[in-house]
Order: structure tokens, then C-alpha cells, then sequence
């Protein structure tokens, strides 16, 4: 069995990487993904559609500063930089993701951005 951290930190690799299909089976089939001011995103398959269709990010790297982990919840601090909406962008960010079993269940994001 992963421990979470490490699950988390693969998170961040897979996305970078843009390799959809390992990232996405790191996640729950019910998983629940929310982003202030923007509707939750639920389950796998709509996972799977922000990442591919609807992610404003792309072209970047993020780089983890801390990670706390406290039985089933991981939290992140960090920082992106890369592209959004073909703009150069650079902003921290705080991620919370709650595991049930393997599998992360729900994540929750922040950043120092409107919208991401």
C-alpha cells in the first residue's frame, strides 16, 4: 500500500507530465475536486475532461514546498509556473487532498489567482 504523501507527490509528477491516464487512477471513481468560485468537479470521467479539455494550466512544472500529512488528509504548499491561457503565470497555491483507502477522494485547491 502507497503512503499518501507519496501518492500526492506522484500527483504532482503525472500532471506536469501531462500523463492523464496514471494521474486520473489516482483518484477515487466518486472523487470530488473543488476551486474557489467554480463548480465542483465530480467523479473520474469529469476528472479526466478538465484535465484533458478544460484546465486553463499547461506548460508548466509545480514545485512543492511542504507537505503535511495527518492520517487521511495531505496538505500542500507550492508553487506553478507555466502557461495559462497561453499567458507566461507563476503563483503559489495550497492543495488539501483526502484519501479513502488508496485513492484520493477529494482534493481542494487554493491559489493567489482569480480562476485556475
Amino acid at each position: 500500500m502507497a503512503d499518501p504523501e507519496s501518492v500526492v507527490r506522484r500527483y504532482y509528477e503525472l500532471v506536469d507530465a501531462e500523463n492523464y491516464d496514471d494521474l486520473v487512477a489516482l483518484f477515487a471513481d466518486d472523487v470530488s475536486y473543488e476551486r474557489p468560485g467554480q463548480d465542483a468537479i465530480e467523479g473520474r470521467d469529469a476528472l479526466r475532461t478538465f484535465y484533458e479539455e478544460g484546465r486553463p494550466l499547461d506548460d508548466g512544472s509545480h514545485e512543492v514546498h511542504d507537505v503535511l500529512v495527518d492520517g487521511d488528509t495531505v496538505a500542500v504548499r507550492g508553487s506553478f509556473s507555466g502557461r495559462q491561457n497561453g499567458e507566461r503565470v507563476g503563483f503559489d497555491f495550497a492543495d488539501i487532498h483526502e484519501f479513502e483507502g488508496e485513492t484520493i477522494a477529494r482534493r481542494y485547491t487554493f491559489t493567489d489567482r482569480d480562476e485556475v
